[in-house]
């Protein structure tokens, strides 16, 4: 009988204690490529994400609940993230975030919605994300047709180029992308020579790029992912072909692998980009330094995303006068918030809907690291421009 009590007592305390547990603890999940071709992107923001989970946490959490992030991975597959994410909602989860591609966040975006569950872009940068009109989503990164605004001006300025070749991957990102550029350099009157679409992750890229050198470009413009941004370069070093500037749209050669992987190809090789650490935001140098002391590199503007993308939810889910998806919802209409990725405010404007604009920078590969290049009040190093013809490097 005792022995019975005893039982019964020490699974009351358990009961009582796990209870209290999840009481004190707000537990969120958050869908990332960890594995497959996207992985490095998805493993810099779940960084990112602890780096923010242990600081909120150290200051009381949010609204006195411990976060207690849960990664899942949706190995960069749009139906696993959509699976993840209905999982999540049915759990009762009050908010989304998350995810790296474009593909995944449209899916994401698509089920937040039906289900009206508010949902926060990171890093998604396709158009049409946010041309949906829909109320549930918003997104804290700039769309792709926003992300060269610093580099079509540094173009202006600087380079003054006639003609550009665009070369971009098959996916949503690259392909929005080479539209956007499409139509900034008409716009501008720079002539569109080549525009050429290609597989992620092809292995030869010389039958384009013999298309490319034939047409003469000032400007080869790429859209692409670390690991095909890298292979470019290395072929276009190999086949000599010179240009006035050889320039990417952010993504994957504007992160540390890219000058790792395509080592002295990647020289002086110029990328729009949506933040560095050199930037002057309020927390952004504490947030660069506090990742490269744990990691041993700076992280790319993914990790300024998610970074602050955890603090955008905590602003939310504090300003909110419930955790209802309508209270949450209007929360994230009245953010005004200065992040360590930028000021951070959902507008409706140019046929966007809950859509945060910003500056957008240009950083160069100098002396074997990204430097920030323009605009001026940002610069963190002087651009180097005219470039060198191959044959004139050392």
């Amino acid at each position: 009988m005792i022995r019975l009590r005893i039982i019964m007592l020490s699974c009351f305390i358990s009961f009582f204690t796990i209870n209290a547990f999840a009481q004190d603890t707000l537990k969120l999940g958050i869908p990332l490529p960890l594995t497959g071709t996207n992985a490095k992107f998805g493993e810099i923001e779940k960084k990112s994400y602890e780096i923010a989970q242990d600081e909120i946490n150290s200051k009381g959490g949010i609204k006195g609940k411990k976060i207690v992030l849960e990664f899942e991975d949706s190995q960069g597959k749009p139906e696993i993230s959509r699976s993840i994410v209905e999982r999540l909602i049915d759990k009762k989860q009050p908010v989304i975030f998350g995810e790296y591609s474009s593909s995944s966040s449209k899916a994401i975006a698509a089920v937040a919605e039906e289900r009206k569950t508010p949902y926060l872009v990171v890093t998604g940068a396709t158009d049409d994300i946010t041309q949906q009109n829909y109320k549930y989503v918003f997104r804290m990164n700039p769309s792709n047709a926003y992300y060269a605004t610093g580099f079509m001006s540094f173009l202006k300025a600087v380079v003054k180029p006639k003609s550009i070749a665009i070369l971009y991957e098959s996916s949503d990102f690259g392909t929005s992308g080479a539209e956007d550029m499409v139509n900034q350099a008409q716009k501008d009157g720079i002539k569109v020579l080549v525009k050429e679409q290609y597989e992620k992750g092809a292995v030869d890229f010389k039958p384009i790029l013999s298309k490319v050198k034939a047409a003469k470009p000032d400007v080869i413009y790429m859209v692409s992912y670390v690991m095909d941004a890298a292979l470019l370069m290395r072929q276009i070093k190999e086949l000599r072909i010179d240009t006035n500037l050889y320039a990417g749209g952010a993504a994957g050669f504007a992160i540390p692998e890219f000058i790792e992987n395509a080592k002295e190809a990647s020289a002086l090789v110029v990328t729009a980009t949506l933040w560095s650490p050199q930037v002057k935001y309020s927390g952004a140098k504490e947030f660069a330094e506090k990742y490269k002391k744990l990691y041993k590199d700076y992280p790319s503007y993914h990790g300024a995303e998610a970074y602050s993308a955890l603090y955008i939810i905590k602003d939310v889910l504090e300003r909110a006068k419930s955790w209802k998806p309508d209270d949450i919802r209007s929360a994230f209409k009245s953010t005004n918030l200065m992040t360590a990725f930028g000021p951070v405010k959902f507008v409706d404007k140019e046929g966007y809907t809950n859509q945060n604009f910003m500056d957008s920078i240009v950083m160069q590969v100098i002396d074997g690291k990204h430097e920030t290049i323009w605009p001026a009040k940002y610069a963190s190093a002087k651009y180097v421009y005219p470039i060198p013809k191959w044959k004139d490097r050392k």
